[in-house]
């Protein structure tokens, strides 16, 4: 290849990679892509299909001189296009027009001077093929070992670019969901205080006439047992309304500079007796260098008592708990992890765990974790999960560090 040629190929990368870190639109760089190309290889045209997972199918995205006559072909299957595909990085050479199987339309194609086809699947590493780019030639000729170093080049780079593109658009579609679940999270906030404003005061009621009563009736009567049940369901009514209210209620922390060792031991100190009575060990491995962090302890440990019932109902008799804290001074975060070998979450309902009324267990209002999960937003913080059924569970909390010395200390 003459040094005229190389300086050509080197401009025309230079051209497509600049394209593909300037322009936002994938649209956009694969236009670029295939005219450049063209340009580049004085062919007849370029043609670019991309895969579409949702059917499946190679589709034309993007086409250049003779290509553009494609535009309006329709997809490909998977299988016509994998069949006698070469492994990623490789480039198929078609000079047989009019008997090669990939060849779609072999008479319109002869017909536009088009004596050869190079075939080159993109691809990311050994991962799947992502697309297809097709050059048109009006002659057929040997492919230098540079030409070949160009055009495996020009493939790399494009699936490369495709492959970010994809996962923008996940991350914009999670974030989308999540978008949604917090306007519906916000919606049902308001109209769950409504609704529990308005349930509750009947309920008071209930309970009030119904456990007097009960103090009324003889002992071991029927209606004693039926007036038992009556006390214990309305029980659990304002248990579940509460847990609305505590939902709804967008309540600011008061928050001061605290240890949360301290918190940490606190809430341990609340339910511990409920691990004794279960024979269920707590293992605890704070650290020594806590800093403090501005928190409303009480909010605090609500949050992590919350943790360990959950972790506590998770695991067996005679299961293991485990409490760690720590600081991470490169992150300016201060974290403390709860983790349990119990039964875990199934990977289905991992993302589900924070949405308010989503629950695993029997007689669970679904409630605990969204608020857990509401306290921690409003302290800057964040709260992870990591699980795999029959092997346990484990919950992390960060917290940033307490930086302003100006607000008070905490009141031991």
């Amino acid at each position: 290849m003459t040094s005229t040629s190389f300086e050509n190929y080197f401009h025309v990368i230079r051209d497509i990679i600049g394209a593909m870190h300037s322009l936002t639109d994938l649209q956009d760089v694969l236009d670029v892509v295939v005219a450049k190309l063209t340009q580049g290889l004085k062919a007849k045209g370029a043609l670019l299909r991309i895969l579409n997972k949702e059917t499946n199918r190679f589709e034309v995205r993007a086409a250049a001189g003779l290509g553009e006559r494609y535009l309006n072909k329709g997809p490909v299957t998977t299988e016509t296009i994998l069949s006698t595909l070469p492994e990623p990085g490789e480039i198929y050479i078609i000079t047989d027009i009019w008997n090669a199987p990939r060849v779609e339309y072999p008479q319109q194609t002869w017909d536009e001077g088009i004596r050869m086809l190079l075939d080159m699947p993109l691809a990311v590493e050994e991962q799947q093929i992502t697309g297809l780019l097709r050059i048109y030639l009006t002659e057929q000729r040997e492919l230098s070992k540079d030409e070949h170093d160009f055009l495996k080049t020009i493939a790399k780079q494009c699936a490369c670019v495709i492959e970010r593109v994809d996962l923008i658009q996940k991350q914009q579609s999670h974030f989308n969901h999540l978008a949604t679940q917090v306007e519906k999270g916000s919606s049902l906030a308001r109209m769950a205080a409504g609704i529990a404003h308005e349930i509750n005061n009947p309920l008071a009621g209930i309970l009030l006439y119904s456990s007097n009563m009960h103090k009324k009736v003889p002992k071991g009567s029927h209606l004693e047992e039926g007036l038992k049940i009556i006390i214990k369901e309305t029980r659990r009514c304002k248990t579940i309304i509460q847990g609305l209210l505590d939902f709804a209620r967008e309540q600011e922390p008061h928050r001061l500079p605290v240890n949360i060792n301290n918190v940490i031991n606190s809430a341990v100190g609340i339910v511990e007796n409920e691990f004794h009575l279960r024979h269920v060990k707590i293992q605890k491995e704070l650290a020594h260098d806590m800093a403090e962090a501005l928190l409303d302890k009480h909010q605090i440990e609500q949050v992590l008592i919350n943790l360990l019932l959950n972790a506590l109902h998770a695991v067996d008799s005679r299961g293991l708990v485990t409490l760690r804290s720590a600081v991470d001074r490169d992150r300016r975060k201060v974290l403390a992890e709860i983790g349990d070998n119990g039964c875990g979450i199934p990977k289905e309902h991992l993302e589900k765990i924070f949405e308010p009324f989503f629950s695993t267990k029997a007689n669970g209002t679904g409630l605990g974790l969204a608020v857990s999960y509401g306290i921690v937003k409003n302290h800057n913080g964040d709260i992870r999960v990591w699980s795999e059924p029959a092997r346990g569970t484990r919950f992390m909390i960060e917290f940033p560090l307490a930086t302003d010395a100006s607000v008070p200390k905490e009141r031991k």
